[in-house]
């Protein structure tokens, strides 16, 4: 009471009343100097289904192994993170876990084993949800019982807050894995005390992929009432990720043009009519990369080390990748695409423009997996183009690296990319990006011609891209701008300080609602 009085003596209002360990806890609005009571950090705890460096599939990886420690950075932070301890999480972390316990977690008629370990790093505490059942599997999914998996994920999230003695302000849950994270919140926990005063926050990585189910199993499987059948309901089916919209005090996207985009039938991949009534909760923030991990003067998997002051080591980047790959050395252009092999990201584009491109004096190198076609046809260009066409149908990433580093062009066409990471890797190794102006490509690279730093087309057209190809080309021909655009590109700034300045100040916008 004494400390309560003193802060509203300071004109500070009490922003609620959290019940915990059977005592009144005040949280200030703003601090108050020197007062014990309002020395609380902000309680951000994180939910997603992949992070860096533990185990990862593609950006939401990224994301999540780099803005919690970005925004750890300020000591006015306490960040958190929870993840499915996975069997394939890499062995040199799971030895350096500490196991806290084991609870129950209730699933609609099931009670589920719940094992809960926990490992600090870089000012982040990880905590990782152990079920053999669903999580002793290589991969992360692609399950036939995904649903139950992450139901079970989302579940444990709230039950093991108790046991971890944290309760958050903001839950920052991420796609549609974790949805379900968010509705339970609102449907079973929002009548605990502790529980009541938590605010969500819903990441869309991707809108493609929503969890959907059939709606019969909406009891059985998620243990959610039918009379809040409503939330959930789309399109006559469950639909787990307008659930976490319709539940979350705000939700968001990752980039500013990705937000504007899946208002649109074009992008929403049917959720338009949902993003359009929740519109005022929407914000749009471009990722950051890790510019740390990603340095060419200490990326181990670089032949040679370089910087943007000192880009000579790039020829040895350049000729040795051509060497390890089976092309000639010789001063051409190479062209890189990093991706998965799928349509939205462009292949048609590729294909429609593939023998033109390789007419020109040109090299070509690919890395990626995905649908057999695209696979079939590209490992057919490179046997018919050898010695100008490399083609790695592979995951891997340390050729990913080498490619990054010893590439003159990254070409990314992506029909859709909500944020895309790739533009900015290959941008931190001096590659200059060629990029079709869509989400997160849009915000990230500006046209050569305009003082940017790349080179760039608007419309789906393989003669568009081709043409912005040969500009970047003509432009590798004089050495001496071409060096002037790598230094400009390696040294755009895709670091996360500005990105997580941003989630900070959405966080105390949804702690308003």
């Amino acid at each position: 009471m004494e400390e309560k009085q003193s802060a509203e003596k300071s004109g500070v209002k009490i922003r609620r009343v959290i019940i915990k360990n059977g005592k009144n806890v005040d949280y200030p609005e703003k601090p108050v100097k020197n007062d014990p009571i309002v020395a609380q950090k902000r309680k951000i705890l994180f939910v997603a289904s992949e992070a860096r460096p533990f185990i990862a599939t593609g950006g939401l990886a990224d994301v999540i192994g780099s803005l919690p420690q970005a925004l750890a950075k300020d000591p006015a932070y306490d960040i958190r993170v929870v993840l499915p301890l996975y069997l394939d999480i890499k062995p040199e972390y799971r030895r350096k876990f500490s196991f806290l316990g084991n609870i129950f977690v209730p699933l609609a008629w099931r009670q589920q084993y719940c094992g809960i370990f926990t490992y600090e790093e870089n000012g982040v505490t990880y905590y990782f949800i152990d079920n053999e059942q669903y999580f002793k599997r290589s991969g992360c999914y692609g399950y036939f019982d995904d649903g139950e998996r992450f139901a079970f994920f989302s579940r444990a999230v709230m039950e093991i807050l108790p046991f971890i003695d944290f309760y958050p302000e903001v839950l920052h849950c991420h796609d549609w894995q974790t949805a379900l994270a968010a509705i339970y919140l609102k449907t079973i926990y929002c009548q605990r005390p502790e529980y009541q005063f938590i605010r969500s926050l819903f990441t869309i990585h991707n809108i493609e992929y929503q969890g959907k189910y059939a709606l019969d199993i909406l009891e059985d499987l998620f243990g959610i009432d039918n009379s809040n059948a409503s939330l959930l309901e789309y399109a006559g089916c469950i639909n787990l990720m307008k659930g976490a919209i319709e539940c979350s005090e705000k939700f968001s996207t990752v980039s500013p043009t990705y937000a504007n985009e899946i208002k649109t039938a074009e992008y929403a991949h049917g959720l338009q009519d949902i993003i359009a009534k929740n519109w005022f909760k929407l914000t749009g923030i471009l990722n950051g990369i890790d510019v740390d991990s990603y340095n060419p003067m200490k990326d181990t998997a670089l032949f040679a080390s370089f910087s943007a002051d000192d880009l000579e080591n790039k020829k040895v980047c350049k000729s040795e990748l051509q060497k390890m790959l089976g092309l000639p050395i010789k001063d051409v252009p190479i062209i890189a695409m990093i991706t998965r092999l799928v349509s939205h990201k462009g292949l048609e584009l590729v294909k429609a423009a593939a023998e033109d491109i390789l007419h020109e004096d040109v090299q070509f190198v690919l890395l990626g997996t995905g649908d057999a076609a695209y696979e079939n046809y590209f490992r057919d260009l490179g046997r018919r183009y050898e010695g100008k066409a490399s083609i790695n149908i592979a995951f891997n990433g340390d050729l990913s690296r080498k490619i990054y580093s010893g590439a003159d062009i990254f070409l990314m066409p992506s029909i859709s990319e909500p944020c895309g990471l790739s533009q900015m890797i290959a941008s931190r190794y001096a590659t200059v990006p060629v990029v079709r102006e869509t989400g997160g490509l849009f915000d990230s690279i500006k046209p050569y011609g305009n003082g940017g730093n790349g080179f760039t087309f608007n419309s789906c057209n393989p003669y568009d891209m081709l043409y912005v190809l040969h500009e970047a080309m003509d432009t590798y021909k004089n050495k001496e701008e071409w060096k002037a655009l790598m230094k400009k590109v390696a040294t755009t700034d895709f670091s996360w300080d500005h990105s997580a300045e941003e989630y900070k100040k959405l966080y105390e916008e949804t702690l308003k609602v």
